[in-house]
């Protein structure tokens, strides 16, 4: 098998007038107290390590004291219009701020403390590239999850994703039976399917977790991606397919050990008819969200030119030939993909 390989770091595209009056209008646009560049003015870092005493590539900033104050209220704020529409929540303080400078979007992660109960929370403050909101909001009508985000000006806010990223879980797993493993290979069928149909790249291990619940006697797993910088950015097919990536090959002979072709094929057909449903129950969104996505440029002229010839041979269809930006690519993928109509031929 020839594994993924992703050489280049992607370029940030930034948020456009256009694509802002979709988020206005679907309650994504918010104005905030601070911003990304704000918390950028950290006096120094220190760098966190694991209950192992490995280094995770987080730092915890620390703030000249006189701002530190008005610093962290702003980010209650925040906090409470991104979790309770804005109503004051009683007995929260800010633990920390993370900082990470690794990957594309550089993050803030903040840790709320409950003081009443000890309980803590985390929310990620990052720069708004445009590839990443087109990716969380393709996310919220494609999935079967809900995302939680802000825009304000050139800030992203967005929400904790609970679950075990995916490296952590195979590591933690490793020559172990996990039980109910047939549900968990289903769930990567169906994630893989997902990925691929709404053109979301660079799905390896550690850009997607594993919810885990209890369910009488037996678990359920979700696999949920929270990495959408490489929202229809590359130009190679096989890159929005998780598993042709190295780090996910534990879970594909998971697959190959459990389930026949044929079966495999089938809960790819279960996962086209529950997007196809619910690209029905946001029908006017996806059509508002694909009309500014084929006005902006979110990937290379390279990567367009191969991501269209790519297609144009996997579906046996030369239109995506014609079509002129990564927007009208990926609706008229999703078109023949789960067998609708989003986009008439003027409005592409």
């Amino acid at each position: 098998m020839e594994f993924n390989e992703i050489q280049y770091k992607k370029p940030a595209y930034r948020l456009k007038a256009h694509i802002k009056e979709h988020l206005r209008q679907y309650s994504r646009l918010e104005t905030l107290p601070i911003s990304y560049d704000d918390l950028l003015h950290f006096k120094e870092v220190v760098p966190n390590y694991d209950e192992d005493g490995n280094n995770t590539l987080w730092f915890s900033a620390i703030y000249d004291q006189f701002e530190t104050e008005n610093l962290y209220r702003s980010l209650i704020q925040i906090y409470e219009k991104l979790i309770h529409e804005g109503d004051p929540i009683p007995y929260l303080s800010i633990a920390r701020v993370d900082f990470c400078s690794f990957g594309n979007s550089k993050p803030f992660r903040v840790m709320v403390r409950n003081e009443i109960n000890d309980n803590y929370d985390y929310f990620y403050v990052k720069r708004a590239d445009a590839s990443r909101v087109y990716g969380l909001e393709l996310e919220e009508i494609f999935s079967p999850d809900k995302v939680n985000y802000l825009v304000h000006e050139q800030t992203l806010i967005e929400e904790h994703v609970v679950g075990v990223p995916v490296d952590q879980f195979i590591l933690e797993n490793k020559d172990v039976l996990i039980d109910n493993r047939l549900r968990f290979a289903k769930e990567f069928v169906k994630f893989n399917e997902r990925s691929f149909i709404r053109l979301l790249g660079d799905m390896r291990s550690y850009n997607y977790v594993v919810e885990i619940t209890r369910d009488f006697d037996n678990v359920q797993y979700r696999l949920r991606a929270m990495d959408f910088d490489q929202q229809s950015y590359e130009g190679r097919l096989n890159l929005y397919k998780p598993q042709f990536y190295k780090d996910n090959y534990e879970l594909v002979k998971l697959v190959q050990e459990l389930m026949t072709h044929d079966v495999a094929l089938q809960y790819q057909k279960m996962e086209r008819v529950a997007m196809r449903r619910r690209f029905t129950a946001a029908r006017k969104r996806t059509q508002s969200l694909l009309r500014h996505m084929i006005k902006d440029k979110l990937t290379t002229p390279e990567n367009l030119k191969r991501l269209k010839k790519e297609l144009a041979d996997f579906h046996k269809d030369d239109r995506f030939l014609t079509v002129r930006s990564v927007g009208a690519v990926l609706n008229l993928h999703l078109e023949r993909s789960l067998n609708i109509q989003i986009l008439s031929k003027a409005a592409q």
